[in-house]
């Protein structure tokens, strides 16, 4: 299979052009912009430094990261703060919602950082986000991608209890790279995480997604793969991994769109219902391409009581 090879130590290599992204010309894009500023929110697609916020932005969506812009890990992939953060800001999810409304969005997907510094890390406040959402709209497809709160049964119950349609956690890398990749979460704890919420809500879809292009092999993707559906992950995305900074980990490879394609193929043969593969592909890249309404037949309930 064709692969690019990147010295490590080369953090200015050039990138191949099915990286290359265009610079925005549409004027939607600077009204969402425009949007995310004057109600004082924070994406993933700007603090993340993600290589789709030009195409995104410019088709009127966008991630949201509730929970500030300051996250109290560092992860050696990812570009957003590491510093103490701020209080929770109590109408952040009401401010949510109104951009939600105001973009028009059918299908939301809602982030945040990981808050190590308070109790439930975080899981209420995205419960409040899911409830603030529904309350404006209940026919919006409403997708999380949650850190892992520590493992914390508690914090996955409350996010769970307030139903959003898609639940993602992303298992990021293969196991052995996890250590070095990602900051304190395990690769073990965020498999039985994912299977613990399918077990707790079978309804809801459960996603994760893979970066590619730190070093793994070939056999390790695909016993990633088979670790996912053996946890009951039903979507699943692969993107190739880019350097924020010369600070973060070096791209030891460019993989070519043929070989994500192939990777897809594989994915799907393995069972996944849906999956996103290729070069610029993110967790929240085309979300709404996938909806598990149709997939499954019925919208997850809300809980009244504990799950």
């Amino acid at each position: 299979m064709s692969r690019v090879k990147i010295d490590p130590e080369l953090h200015k290599a050039k990138k191949p052009d099915w990286i290359k992204v265009r610079l925005p010309s549409n004027p939607v894009f600077f009204s969402t912009k425009a949007l995310v500023s004057d109600l004082r929110l924070h994406t993933v697609c700007e603090s993340a430094q993600c290589p789709n916020r030009w195409e995104c932005w410019s088709q009127g969506t966008a991630t949201f990261m509730i929970a500030g812009d300051r996250c109290t890990r560092a992860c050696g992939f990812c570009a957003v703060t590491t510093a103490k953060p701020f209080a929770l800001e109590q109408d952040e999810p009401q401010r949510v919602a109104e951009a939600v409304m105001r973009m028009k969005l059918k299908h939301v997907v809602v982030t945040a950082v990981a808050r190590d510094d308070v109790p439930d890390g975080g899981a209420l406040h995205f419960a409040r986000t899911i409830e603030a959402i529904r309350e404006r709209d209940g026919s919006i497809i409403i997708e999380v991608l949650v850190p892992d709160f520590n493992g914390k049964d508690d914090s996955l119950r409350t996010v769970l209890e307030a139903a959003p349609h898609i639940f993602n956690h992303n298992l990021e890398t293969v196991e052995r790279l996890t250590p070095v990749v990602r900051s304190r979460a395990k690769y073990k704890l965020s498999l039985e995480f994912l299977a613990r919420a399918k077990e707790l809500r079978p309804d809801i879809t459960t996603k994760s997604g893979l970066m590619l292009g730190l070093g793994e092999t070939e056999t390790e993707i695909f016993q990633a793969m088979d670790d996912l559906r053996e946890h009951g992950v039903e979507v699943l995305t692969m993107g190739q991994y880019l350097r924020p900074t010369p600070q973060h980990l070096p791209v030891v490879e460019y993989i070519r769109p043929e070989v994500f394609n192939l990777y897809g193929d594989i994915a799907r043969n393995k069972g996944f219902t849906h999956v996103a593969s290729g070069p610029l592909v993110r967790s929240s890249y085309h979300a709404a391409d996938f909806n598990p309404l149709e997939s499954k037949g019925k919208s997850p309930a809300a809980c009244s009581g504990g799950l």
